[in-house]
Parts: structure tokens; sequence; C-alpha cells
């Protein structure tokens, strides 16, 4: 009798185990939750240059990356440089800005997640992982749960935005949007800080695909990028409409 029960205890004890073993530990799940968003499917992620690529002085950084929720919107921003760079220099000019941001602003690290110069090269920006969702310092008071994608230049009036430039801050604001963002759609977030243009603690309606000067008193990204952006936006929708197994491949819009 006492054998029988032994048996079937341990055969129980396996059950459970295996049970467990099936689902995800505490440590996993926190890891799944700092993931990032998963793209649509059949959406690849674009070409980026890794910050050891671009030789980022990881020795400026201060603080290890932190992490947000999926991407609920993107902020386009510009960086200032002037426009007529040899695109070989671009390595050199995102290091200026991560010394700056670090040095001059007081972050932790280069502000943006990723970087775009005029030849269509995306770059990571501050460091964590381009398929997680890492929290960056790029628009003050909304850098929870959303990216922060910069092209390298100035965008004011009498300049254009070159086409390769735009393609690929299309191609990368489709694959970083969480699933079930809307490009052309609005979505609330809430002000962390009173120094945007929004009190802390205000709930905010803005664009999914925004400018920086929706949020903070700012020209950025230019009055010509920033009239890119409706755009932008029906160019990301129909990128992500394109994915396979998409929910929304049945809506249609109209080719630029």
């Amino acid at each position: 009798m006492w054998s029988r029960r032994i048996v079937l205890g341990t055969l129980l004890l396996l059950l459970v185990v295996l049970v467990f073993q099936d689902g995800p530990t505490p440590d996993e799940q926190r890891r799944e939750t700092a993931a990032g968003p998963r793209p649509p499917r059949g959406l690849p992620q674009p070409a980026v240059v890794s910050r050891q690529e671009w030789h980022a002085d990881e020795g400026l950084v201060r603080e290890g990356p932190q992490y947000t929720g999926a991407a609920k919107a993107v902020f386009v921003h510009h960086t200032g440089n002037p426009n007529d760079y040899d695109c070989a220099d671009a390595p050199e000019l995102i290091r200026a800005v991560q010394t700056d941001h670090v040095e001059k602003d007081g972050w932790d690290d280069i502000g943006y997640n990723f970087l775009v110069d005029r030849c269509g090269t995306i770059y990571e920006g501050r460091a964590g992982g381009v398929g997680r969702s890492v929290l960056g310092a790029h628009t003050k008071g909304f850098n929870a749960d959303t990216v922060g994608i910069a092209a390298i230049g100035t965008f004011g009036e009498g300049t254009e935005v070159p086409k390769p430039m735009m393609d690929a801050l299309v191609e990368l604001a489709a694959w970083k949007l969480a699933p079930g963002a809307d490009p052309l759609a609005t979505v609330e977030l809430v002000s962390t800080n009173a120094e945007s243009r929004f009190d802390e603690g205000q709930v905010a309606r803005l664009n999914v695909i925004s400018g920086h000067r929706d949020s903070y008193e700012t020209r950025c990204p230019g009055d010509v990028l920033y009239g890119l952006l409706p755009q932008m936006r029906e160019r990301v929708a129909r990128l992500r409409d394109s994915a396979p197994g998409h929910a929304a491949n049945s809506r249609l819009r109209p080719y630029f």
C-alpha cells in the first residue's frame, strides 16, 4: 500500500514540476514585458547600425537602460546639423550628439532611440536593444511608451528631406510601433513634466506619429519635415497593412 502511495505521490510531483516548467518564471515574465513591441507579422526589422559600429562612447553612459511599454506613439525630431554632411561622417555627428546630451543636457546617454541620416541609414540611439522598448530622453514629458527618431540635419523653410531619409523614417516607424497602434489615429498620453506643453498629469491627445513640437515648445523637427508627417502617417499605415496576416489588409489607401 505504501509503495503505491509513494509511486502516486512521485507521479503527482513530476506532473506539478512539468506544469510549472511550461509557464514563464517571474523573471521571464519581467523580461517579456521589457522585450518591447512585436511588429505586425511579416514586417521585418530594418537594417540598423549598432552602437558598436558607430563607436558610441560607452564611457559617457551614466546609467544602464530602463524599459517602458510598447510604443504607442512615435516622435519625430531633427538634430540641427547642417544638411550637406557626407553620410560617411554620420557616426561622428552622432557621437557629438551623444556628448552634448550627456555633458550639456545631463542625460544618461543619447536621448533619441534612433537616428536616420540623409542616405537613409538607420542608427541605434540610446543603448538597450533596438528591438526592446528603451526609455529615452527625446520628448520631455512623453518618453514613456514612445519612441524618438531623429533625422540628422535641419529641416526649416527652404530645405528638403531626402527621399532615402523619408523612406527610412517610414520603415522604422512601421516596425517600431506597437501592434494595434493606428498610424492615422491619435493617442492619449499622460504628461510627466510640466515643462512640456502640458501640465504634469494632464492627458494629452496627440497623433500616433507626432513631431517634437506637438508636445514641447520648439520648432523641431523643422517646418519642412513637420509638413511631411501627414504623408508619413499614410505611408506607415500602408506598410503595416501590407504585412502578411495583418488585420487591416482590406483597407485600401492611395499610394504616393
